[in-house]
């Protein structure tokens, strides 16, 4: 398993009371090793990243590993900048997704938790903040229905995401709480689409 990514992949995060401090990356990590002797993984996600530095720094070294599975997590930062272009977010993305999928790797994509939901950012920034996270998870999921072997996990709606309690301080990142309830969604995803008829 490679994740490559910004922040939300690398797992950064405050700790939580109750909760083992993993981040959701590694706690998806964990319960596939129970599952699949010799599992092995790579994080190379990275903070303060947009899409297009994700792709230039770390697809290649993903690549190198081959992985059987690949978390792509990127666009997070795209939207926090001043200007927000969804189309070369999914430009990248699509350049990630499909560079992994030629290579044999199963591909998920995650979307983020609607943070504005919570309360907890300035009521002038809300309504723009909500709108581009759902637009980032549009894109996203649009990549990811684009090529076969590709799972989108989009927790937009989650109703988790409107609890305070599960993001750090810093007002922009889910807490260990958070990190538990985004691995039991990934992993709920991951399930499902084992599961699924073929």
């Amino acid at each position: 398993m490679v994740t490559i990514g910004d922040s939300v992949a690398e797992g950064v995060r405050d700790p939580a009371p109750g909760y083992r401090n993993l981040s959701w990356v590694d706690r998806v990590g964990e319960a596939l090793a129970a599952q699949a002797p010799g599992f092995t993984s790579l994080n190379l996600a990275r903070r303060d990243l947009v899409a297009a530095r994700v792709r230039e720094t770390q697809l290649a070294p993903a690549l190198a590993f081959r992985p059987d599975l690949a978390f792509v997590v990127a666009g997070g930062n795209d939207l926090l900048g001043r200007s927000f272009d969804p189309e070369a977010v999914r430009n990248e993305l699509a350049a990630m997704v499909s560079a992994f999928r030629d290579a044999g790797a199963d591909v998920v994509t995650i979307g983020l938790f609607d943070i504005t939901r919570a309360g907890i950012i300035a009521e002038r920034h809300r309504e723009t903040m909500s709108s581009r996270t759902r637009t980032l998870g549009r894109v996203t999921g649009e990549v990811s229905a684009a090529y076969g072997g590709c799972h989108v996990v989009n927790p937009h709606d989650i109703p988790a995401a409107s609890d305070p309690r599960i993001y750090s301080a810093d007002r922009l990142h889910l807490n260990a709480r958070g990190h538990a309830i985004a691995a039991a969604s990934t992993l709920r995803a991951l399930a499902s689409r084992l599961n699924a008829p073929t």
